[in-house]
């Protein structure tokens, strides 16, 4: 494994979200001195928090799996999972209504599951159910140490003999038709594919090994922390600083100051000078390179994830059939992909995830009530030319009606929107192509061939976070913290 030159004591880690916070760990657990700058007030990055009246709100990602590698990171400086964070495992993990008034439930132990389909959609259902969660067992088996959990200096790296289980198991195929081998009713082929739109991808187009990620959260289980998401960085950070790191917030960086191939130092925009022997780039990929002067060499264009509208809000009313997590599916499914993904137009017949946090945790709402955020998948700025300040107040009321046509009655009118962030919300936040899901995994950016966490332009900065690898999502980019370390430390 390549790693950074010359001398790595003092390392700078620009960038306090998980990917930062975890490189920040691993690199304290090897022996190195660590500053972290964050240019917000608080940490977290796209796993952040706010308080809205009151309410506690998390503004990012609301769906944690495999926290085992949140263990991970805080066993680096001696510290553990269960001594700073109290995790509740959800079950289910989503309650999921369709189009024509059915649910289903999804939970992550095996009798629970093969129950729901069972009583929902026969005997034969159930028993496809067992097989393809042998299925996506193995396929993570497979994956999680050479693939997922490794770093790559060449294609030649996946040449090993977990490549050829790989491809037994159908990781080449792709991934809809594969879980339609083991399926036939096409709600609960939804339940086991929708999870390739995390990776920007259309299920019938993924390849199959991205069944990963329904594996991490059908089987794996989903888990929340209490305090919110929020809560995640926040006792990363606090682990941190008990180890030695120096965190510094509201610190912007400005410029890398470079001798020919080498950083000396980073300059902040207030002026201050940060000599360092090395620096990990934990920030959007954009700014990485801009931080850098650099782009990456690639024969193809980058290509990026849809984005999201996001309406977070608040209500008096209990809707008793809304669980933490709810999918709210459509008619329409490949006709939704290919609207968002190649047509850069919005979803004529919206599916919705909509989560209720204050389901597992009153609290996170002191004066009573609900604390409800609504996801829908949306074009990216590259590939739907929409007018958001003309199209996203009506888009929004379309959204509140569409949610009370399936079932809960009078949320258009009872549900009092806090905020609203379209795609070009997240472009002003900095975020390319105005997507919080950055680069999409495709097949030419996936494991070796996704920008690396070594870059060309300098030889003592590494990337990460979920434009490097191993990708998108919260275990993807705790992974990609270590691995940034790892290049660091040798280890």
């Amino acid at each position: 494994m390549r790693t950074v030159t010359g001398p790595s004591d003092h390392v700078v880690v620009i960038g306090g979200g998980l990917a930062g916070l975890s490189a920040t760990l691993h690199l304290l657990g090897a022996g190195r001195r660590v500053t972290l700058l964050e240019q917000d007030k608080s940490p977290g990055g796209r796993a952040g928090q706010a308080d809205f009246g009151g309410n506690t709100v998390d503004t990012g990602a609301s769906v944690l799996t495999m926290p085992e590698l949140l263990d991970e990171a805080f066993s680096a400086v001696g510290e553990s999972l269960a001594d700073n964070l109290t995790l509740t495992r959800l079950d289910p993990a989503y309650r999921a209504r369709f189009a024509d008034g059915s649910t289903i439930a999804v939970h992550t132990e095996a009798a629970a599951m093969e129950a729901e389909i069972r009583a929902a959609a026969g005997p034969a259902e159930a028993e496809g159910y067992r097989r393809l969660r042998r299925w996506l067992t193995e396929l993570y088996a497979v994956q999680k140490d050479h693939f997922i959990g490794a770093n790559f200096d060449s294609p030649l790296d996946l040449v090993r003999p977990e490549l050829a289980k790989l491809a037994a198991l159908g990781g080449f195929g792709r991934l809809g038709p594969k879980i339609g081998g083991f399926l036939r009713d096409d709600r609960v082929r939804r339940l086991f594919s929708f999870q390739a739109l995390y990776a920007g991808l259309d299920p019938a187009r993924a390849i199959g090994a991205y069944g990963v990620i329904s594996f991490m959260d059908t089987v794996g289980g989903v888990y929340y922390p209490s305090g919110g998401m929020g809560e995640i960085a926040r006792a990363l950070t606090g682990a941190a600083e008990r180890a030695g790191a120096e965190v510094r917030f509201g610190t912007e960086a400005a410029w890398l100051e470079r001798v020919s191939s080498r950083v000396r130092a980073v300059r902040t925009r207030s002026g201050e000078r940060i000599p360092c022997d090395t620096v990990v780039l934990a920030t959007e990929l954009g700014t990485a390179y801009r931080l850098l002067g650099a782009r990456p060499r690639r024969p193809l264009p980058l290509r990026y994830s849809p984005s999201a509208v996001v309406l977070h809000g608040h209500t008096p009313k209990i809707w008793p059939e809304l669980g933490h997590h709810n999918i709210f599916f459509g008619h329409a499914w490949e006709k939704t992909f290919s609207e968002i993904i190649r047509e850069g137009r919005l979803m004529s017949d919206p599916s919705l995830l909509v989560t209720r946090p204050t389901a597992t945790e009153p609290g996170l709402a002191p004066g009573g009530g609900q604390v409800i955020s609504v996801l829908a998948p949306a074009p990216n700025l590259r590939r739907g030319k929409i007018d958001w300040d003309r199209v996203g107040p009506a888009y929004r009321e379309e959204l509140l009606r569409t949610l009370e046509k399936r079932g809960l009655t009078g949320f258009a009118g009872g549900f009092t929107i806090d905020e609203t962030i379209t795609p070009a919300d997240w472009a002003k936040r900095g975020l390319t192509a105005g997507t919080p899901f950055s680069l999409a995994h495709t097949f030419a950016q996936t494991g070796p061939f996704r920008p690396g966490n070594l870059v060309r332009a300098a030889e003592n900065v590494v990337l990460a976070g979920c434009g490097t690898t191993p990708g998108v999502g919260i275990p993807p980019v705790v992974i990609s913290g270590r691995l940034a370390a790892g290049r660091v430390t040798g280890r």
